[in-house]
């Protein structure tokens, strides 16, 4: 009996091992149906775009240039004031080159004709003048402006001549009245004077190339030649003197710029912070 269950024990046993080689070794059939929708589908290649040198031209960063060259233009007030004073007549031009980014070397080349009526004296002075100098332009601009902020300084020089049309003499008792206008007519010719002026101004671009602006100046004398008996009241370029050594004056100009050459203004490098560790 032990010899029987022994036999029937190790044929079942026998015959699982044969099942679980069998169940590994067939292959898994699969559904046609799932394996459709699981086939991985190539994709397509993309089609190559072309692009045109000139859209990348358009797309890049333009380099900042600025323009080098001269203006020139006329004293606006210098040059209508004679449509309202009768004792006025007078043209100044102005001109400027840049010759650095920030400096610009500056002239004003003028000559006056001008009658001053005072209550002891009336005289006439005719003359010209030139001034040169520079300007500072301490305005920063933007992309492509082109305005001006500035200060500068100018060494004028002028040469004239007066005439004493008529004078009359002070009198301190004035009780008989006072004293009749006497009239002379009395030239003093070669006249000279030199100053130094502080020179404050805007110059503002309105259409392309035409530029407006206006300056104020400070004037102090250096040298002074006086006639005899009479004094430089008034000096072409200059204006009144007032008696004195200082003077002051302004002008209202409109300019044209004629640019020559241009140049490519250098990023500015901006230093990286360093980090505490």
């Amino acid at each position: 009996m032990k010899h029987t269950l022994r036999s029937f024990f190790s044929i079942c046993l026998v015959l699982s091992l044969t099942l679980v080689q069998a169940q590994e070794t067939t292959p898994v059939k699969s559904d046609p149906k799932t394996a459709k929708t699981e086939q991985i589908i190539p994709e397509a290649p993309l089609p190559l775009v072309k692009i045109s040198p000139e859209i990348i031209k358009n797309d890049s960063i333009p380099v900042k240039t600025d323009r080098y060259g001269v203006r020139v233009g006329v004293d606006l007030y210098k040059l209508t004031r004679a449509l309202y004073d009768k004792d006025y007549k007078g043209i100044e031009l102005v001109g400027d080159y840049r010759l650095t980014k920030k400096y610009f070397l500056a002239a004003e080349l003028g000559n006056e004709n001008k009658t001053t009526d005072d209550d002891r004296v009336n005289f006439t002075t005719k003359g010209s003048y030139i001034k040169a100098g520079f300007d500072y332009n301490a305005y920063e601009n933007w992309l492509d402006m082109e305005n001006i902020i500035s200060i500068g300084m100018r060494y004028g020089f002028s040469t004239f001549n007066q005439q004493l049309n008529s004078y009359r003499i002070y009198n301190a008792n004035p009780y008989f009245g006072e004293v009749p206008v006497i009239p002379s007519g009395k030239k003093f010719d070669g006249l000279s004077a030199s100053w130094i002026e502080v020179v404050a101004g805007v110059k503002a671009k309105v259409f392309d190339n035409v530029f407006v602006g206006f300056s104020l100046r400070l004037n102090r004398l250096i040298t002074n030649k006086e006639p005899e008996n009479f004094s430089n009241l008034y000096i072409p370029g200059f204006n009144r003197t007032y008696d004195g050594d200082f003077g002051v004056g302004f002008n209202y100009t409109i300019t044209y710029f004629v640019p020559i050459y241009k140049k490519k203004v250098k990023p500015i490098a901006v230093p990286k912070k360093v980090e505490k560790k």
